[in-house]
Formats: C-alpha cells, structure tokens, sequence
C-alpha cells in the first residue's frame, strides 16, 4: 500500500501536476482573444540575479554635497549593497582628532544608505602608520574578502608597504603638497613624490598576496570573481604588483575594479573587464571629458552587466537630481 501511494505521488509530481512553489507574477487584463499589445507574458517569476553598485573618489578635493546626492540616488535605484574604491576622506594627517572628525563626517552620510556599505582604503585613508592603526580600530582589516551569492569579491589594499617605505611616501608627498599649495618653493613634477612610482600605482606585500592566493584556492567553484583596489596595482611589473595574483586568476572569470585617476577608463587585460571609475565626488580635471561624476551599477545574472551612470543624469519624481546636486557646477564639460 505504502509502495503504490508512494508510485502515485511520484507520478503526480513528474507530470507537473504538483504546482511549482514559485509564485507566478500577477499579470492581468481584459483581452479575450489575439492579437494583444505586448510581445509575450513570460515574465521572470522571480529574480535569480542581484544587483550592486560602486562608487569612486570623493577626495583629492572633494566638492561639497556630490556624495550626499550619490547617496539619495542609490536609495532610489536599490541596489542590494554597495562597494567603494577608497579616497573616503581627506586625511594625509596624524591628528587622531582630526581623522575623528573626517570620518565621522564620511559614516554620518554613508549611514544613510539603506543597504549595506563596504569600506575600501585608498591613500587618503591609509596615508601613514597612524592612519592605518585608526582604521583598523575603527574599520577592521584593510583587505578582505566575502562572497554573496557564489560570487566572490576580493577588497584589496594597495597602499600596503613597509612601514618605513610608508613613512617615506607620506614625508614626501606632505612636502609635494606643501609645494602645490604654495607653502613651500619648488616644482610639483621634481619633487620626490611625482617621482615614486607608488603615487600612481600603490602596491601589495607578500602577506596580502598569500592571503588572496589561499582565497582564490579556497573557492574554485564561485560564478565570477570582483577585484576590487583603489590604485591600479595591475600596472605594477615588480613582485609588489599584481602579476602573481592575475597568473592565480587566468583561468577564472573575473572584473576588475579601481579608482584613484579620477578619469574613467576601460581595457581588455588578459580578456577580462579593467575598469578604472571616474569620481563621486572628487575633483575634476576641466579639459578631461572622461573626468565626471557617476555611480556604477553591477547585475549579477550569468555574467556581469555593468552600467555607468552619470549623476547628472539620475532624476527624481519632479525631473531633477535629488536635493543639493542643481546648485553645483556638475554640467557636462
């Protein structure tokens, strides 16, 4: 008896009759008969993909509310979290009261996202050692890594260097900035810190290099893979760069995400997506078209979908940019 009842569900079940717990959508109408308006109604029933954003620099001189509107403008577009490429505050100081004070002011506006927030440190956030210990009081560790939804995402450091090759660039690049706001005779592109490479490209140690290779080997069966820095450390040719790590990744699927030039940019780097963000909220060269405020939006299906969207261009209800963002000069150039 048991056998036969056992035979019927079964049956039921491969012929469809038991229904698909899966809602279907409610579609309605009052068409009785072809031809209808639409193309089709096999509507997705429900999502399988999710969606993120980014957002790049707001330093390097940041320009008052552009941020604060990017926050409002993600609210709207609803993306499941959001991820940043470092350059959060000014920095470039060792007054604990002050660092205080920055990133207070940074979570105060970050806080007001309704989803999920990851921090990123660029060189305005991991300037020197003091800075690097605040963070990591307040913040935690300077790279990691998580996954959501079989997708693995790789934050990295690219400020991580010795502390005495730190103390080197911060010394240098304080007296840089000493010579571009007049303080100090000199030429900006003699000095020292125009010189290092590490103003442009960052770099990672042999610690953060082994911790992502035992990731990558961890997790061999995720769909894709983020890699996301502030300074592009890809462009880095010594064993502080990035080869070591794109050899691990050469079979895999993966993007690549960084900030720091202020100037948007894609590439084709060993077939795979290098984006490097323009601002939201950082400052702007005048004459470099690529040089614009904007927020990135990844859906996450079979393979990525990327989308840049310019901020000038995300509108409200009444047909402007939400709040503050009409009165700064953010027209296209």
């Amino acid at each position: 008896m048991k056998f036969c009842l056992l035979f019927i569900l079964l049956n039921l079940l491969f012929c469809g009759c038991i229904s698909d717990k899966t809602p279907k959508p409610d579609f309605r109408h009052d068409i009785k008969s072809a031809p209808t308006p639409w193309t089709k109604t096999n509507f997705e029933p429900e999502e399988d993909d999710f969606t993120f954003a980014i957002i790049s620099d707001l330093n390097g001189g940041e320009r008052t509310g552009v941020f604060s509107t990017a926050v409002a403008q993600l609210n709207r577009l609803d993306p499941t979290f959001v991820l940043s490429v470092g350059d959060l505050i000014n920095g470039g100081t060792e007054d604990r009261i002050q660092l205080v004070k920055e990133w207070e002011s940074f979570d105060q506006q970050a806080n007001k996202l309704n989803m999920p927030f990851f921090y990123l440190g660029g060189n305005h956030d991991l300037t020197n050692p003091t800075m690097r210990e605040f963070w990591k009081n307040r913040f935690g560790p300077r790279y990691y890594h998580f996954i959501y939804e079989n997708v693995l995402f790789l934050m990295l450091d690219s400020e991580d260097y010795e502390e005495e090759r730190m103390l080197e660039i911060y010394e240098a690049r304080s007296e840089a900035i000493r010579i571009l706001d007049g303080q100090e005779e000199g030429v900006y592109e003699e000095s020292d810190y125009y010189k290092m490479p590490e103003r442009r490209i960052g770099g990672i140690n042999e610690q953060q290099h082994n911790y992502f290779k035992e990731v990558l080997e961890k997790y061999q069966e995720v769909k894709w893979i983020f890699v996301l820095m502030h300074k592009p450390v890809w462009m880095r040719e010594d064993s502080k760069g990035l080869g070591r790590l794109e050899k691990l990744l050469s079979k895999r699927r993966y993007t690549l995400i960084n900030g720091h030039f202020h100037s948007f940019s894609h590439r084709l780097r060993n077939n795979n997506d290098y984006i490097i963000l323009g601002t939201t909220g950082g400052s702007q060269n005048p004459i470099d078209s690529m040089s614009f405020d904007h927020v990135t939006l990844v859906r996450m299906a079979k393979e990525p979908v990327i989308t840049h969207i310019k901020m000038e261009g995300i509108l409200d209800e009444t047909g402007k940019v939400p709040f503050i963002l009409d009165s700064l000069d953010v027209a296209p150039k």
